[in-house]
């Protein structure tokens, strides 16, 4: 390899490529060595620091892109110091399903942790891992448009649009939509956004099943009485849902959702994603690697796409750290073992993402009372619930 180049080049400096960089940060003698590439200059301080607005002024601007961080992903973070402060934690999730009996309960207490996880505006959790990427000596690129342009058995060359290139000798794709071989559209879109409740439950999170797909609350930093809104729908009502005044969007979420926290407020402005799952069948190519969004895009039911990307992170590290300190070899077999072991969580937790919202959307009354029976049987019996429970956790464990 050229002395000139970067032993890694990390393309993306989202959460998941910033993780990345802190944790290989520690087992390199130069972090500068490490290149984080993103593909605009930073946003101003003012734009990307601001602390969600709180107490009663909180209804002019909660953020409505939310990030749901289970237990494994908080240690994670907090180990790398990039614990995003002020996060709403979440200690209770309550899963039912809409016009069938049953329902299930996961509470910390079950499994001895202080919370099942939290939830943190994005902007929140990208300052805290950006301000720990400034003190870490990591070299951090901006170049936009950047992409693997040519690669040889030396290494990778990575290509910006401006026409700059950049060498190293393994590259990480951790930032976009996977461009795998698996695809599934779901037929249904997420209406983002944030809501007050009457009769409030803090640190209680809810996961309600309807026919068009699943309707999920979660607390919200903005205050005890607000919960971050991901509403799955059919795509044209999802369009007719975003061009409701706050008053009519109000009475429809109530509505959809029930009356667990009373009349429910909406204070925020109303975004619409569409909604598919892709996975790359695997994430190694030759010295290219892919993480997170860049090798499996995920339903949103369950909040499990950027706490497997960060295991992807977590796993990568540990994999490439006895290659980094000598990485004057061949990384091909560090790689392909790093695939190998995490083909088991990937697939499981897509799987489950993949299932969820579609068995509870059949419209077919012997599947919908099956659910709630599962639901029910997971709520009684603790053996049924806790795999289901640990995954959601901290993922799968070999």
């Amino acid at each position: 390899m050229d002395d000139s180049a970067f032993p890694i080049a990390i393309l993306g400096a989202g959460p998941v490529g910033q993780a990345l960089a802190l944790m290989l940060a520690r087992v390199m003698d130069d972090p500068s060595r490490i290149a984080l590439i993103q593909g605009a200059p930073p946003a101003r301080a003012a734009e990307t620091a601001s602390p969600p607005p709180t107490g009663p002024g909180a209804t002019a601007g909660a953020e409505a892109r939310v990030l749901a961080l289970n237990h494994g992903s908080l240690v994670l973070l907090e180990t790398l110091g990039a614990r995003p402060p002020g996060a709403a934690p979440i200690h209770t999730i309550h899963v039912s399903q809409r016009g069938r009996l049953g329902h299930a309960v996961i509470r910390h207490t079950d499994f001895q942790v202080p919370q099942l996880g939290a939830v943190a505006p994005y902007p929140a959790v990208r300052e805290a891992l950006a301000r720990a990427v400034g003190q870490s000596g990591i070299t951090v690129l901006h170049a936009h448009g950047s992409r693997v342009a040519a690669r040889d058995h030396e290494g990778v060359v990575v290509r910006a649009a401006d026409g700059r290139e950049t060498r190293c000798a393994v590259a990480v794709v951790s930032d976009g939509a996977a461009t795998g071989q698996l695809r599934r559209e779901y037929g249904q879109d997420a209406v983002l956004t944030a809501v007050r409740a009457a009769r409030p439950r803090p640190g209680w999170a809810y996961e309600r099943f309807t026919r068009e797909g699943p309707l999920a609350l979660l607390p919200h930093p903005a205050g005890d009485d607000c919960y971050a809104v991901v509403w799955c729908c059919a795509p044209a009502h999802a369009a007719e849902l975003a061009k409701l005044d706050a008053a009519a969007f109000s009475r429809a979420v109530s509505s959809a959702f029930g009356d667990r926290l009373g009349p429910l407020t909406c204070i925020a402005d109303r975004h619409v994603s569409s909604l598919f799952m892709s996975m790359r069948r695997t994430q190694v190519d030759g010295r290219v690697v892919a993480i997170g969004n860049a090798a499996q895009t995920l339903h949103p039911v369950a909040g499990q796409g950027l706490n497997l990307g960060l295991r992807d992170a977590a796993s990568l590290a540990q994999s490439l750290a006895p290659w980094l300190r000598d990485p004057t070899g061949d990384p091909g077999v560090t790689l392909r073992a790093f695939a190998g072991a995490r083909r088991g969580d990937r697939w499981l937790t897509t799987a489950l993402t993949d299932l969820l919202p579609r068995v509870f959307t059949t419209g077919l009354a012997p599947v919908e009372h099956a659910c709630g029976l599962a639901l029910l049987a997971l709520d009684l019996a603790a053996p049924l619930r806790a795999p289901l429970a640990r995954h959601l956790l901290q993922g799968w464990r070999a």
